[in-house]
């Protein structure tokens, strides 16, 4: 099979990760007694990936940034809602990035970046080298990583691929209000506080009226006679939470500074297996599923 068409795929692992961990039975066990289930659905998803898509360029990013990072030195409440991985978790988290890099995809993690930051910091050397997106995940946060109209959202799993154009069909948003978007409404999954009566619908028609953030203050004297149900409401919302809006408003945008490498050429993809089985059998699993993983990866190369 052909490679792709030379486009950056950006996988948000951490999500497929997770998806594994909570979906998938604990068939599987470690010496030391830890469950392998999250490494089983991972590495499968990885090779089924590799084999339909055969990227030029790839690069994969990884969330170790809870409880710490640069967005909690802002907000100390950040993600507080999130338990942190136990050892069991953590030690699965640990093998699905050492796995991800034996196979040869370009990785990143860090104490102070997330992987939204990391996948931001990829997609602005792409875009520079001309070089279209895709984002593989299933979070929204990510849409606004797109900027091209050829830039797609790709949730894998769920077997949704929507170009630019298509995602904001969808949304009624521009990718590029996103953060915004975010910040109004807040994120409850982030644990981070939007403005208080703004859901998805206001916050959605406060942006196709005045753009962004700024827009909605200069503008906010005419918000009464806007047509905006519950605009007074609104009105008296967005000037108590100016500050906590603004707050809200770092931490929903991306940092896209995260990667020092100066071009795309840095996510160049060449498939590779060595060491993959071996290690899939110290951690625990079966010879023979190891050995299969490995030779589904090395079919890839044929």
């Amino acid at each position: 099979m052909e490679r792709s068409e030379a486009r950056l795929f950006c996988i948000d692992a951490s999500i497929y990760i997770f998806r594994a961990y909570f979906s998938m039975p604990d068939r599987w066990f470690s010496e030391q007694g830890y469950s392998l289930n999250a490494v089983h659905g991972y590495t499968r998803f990885l090779v089924n990936f590799i084999n339909e898509v055969r990227p030029s360029f790839l690069m994969a990013a990884f969330d170790e940034s809870l409880g710490s990072g640069f967005r909690h030195e802002l907000y100390a409440d950040y993600k507080s809602n999130r338990a942190l991985p136990d050892e069991a978790l953590a030690f699965q988290l640990d093998a699905c990035r050492r796995i991800t890099e034996l196979v040869g995809i370009k990785s990143y993690a860090c104490a102070n970046y997330e992987a939204d930051d990391y996948i931001a910091s990829a997609a602005r050397l792409a875009r520079r080298d001309e070089l279209p997106v895709t984002v593989v995940s299933r979070d929204k946060d990510l849409a606004q990583v797109m900027s091209a109209e050829q830039d797609e959202w790709w949730d894998y799993a769920g077997a949704r691929r929507l170009r630019k154009a298509e995602w904001e069909n969808q949304q009624q948003i521009k990718v590029h209000q996103v953060a915004d978007w975010l910040a109004l409404m807040g994120d409850s999954i982030d644990a981070i506080p939007g403005v208080p009566g703004i859901g998805k619908l206001s916050a959605t028609r406060l942006l196709t009226a005045y753009g962004d953030i700024e827009g909605i203050y200069r503008n906010l004297e005419l918000l009464p006679a806007s047509g905006l149900r519950s605009a007074k409401r609104i009105q008296q919302a967005l000037r108590d939470n100016r500050e906590q809006l603004l707050l809200a408003r770092q931490l929903t945008g991306l940092n896209d500074r995260a990667i020092k490498a100066r071009s795309s050429r840095a996510f160049s993809y060449r498939i590779t297996s060595g060491g993959l089985s071996d290690y899939l059998q110290q951690l625990g699993c079966s010879p023979r599923w190891s050995l299969s993983i490995e030779r589904d990866l090395e079919s890839c190369v044929a």
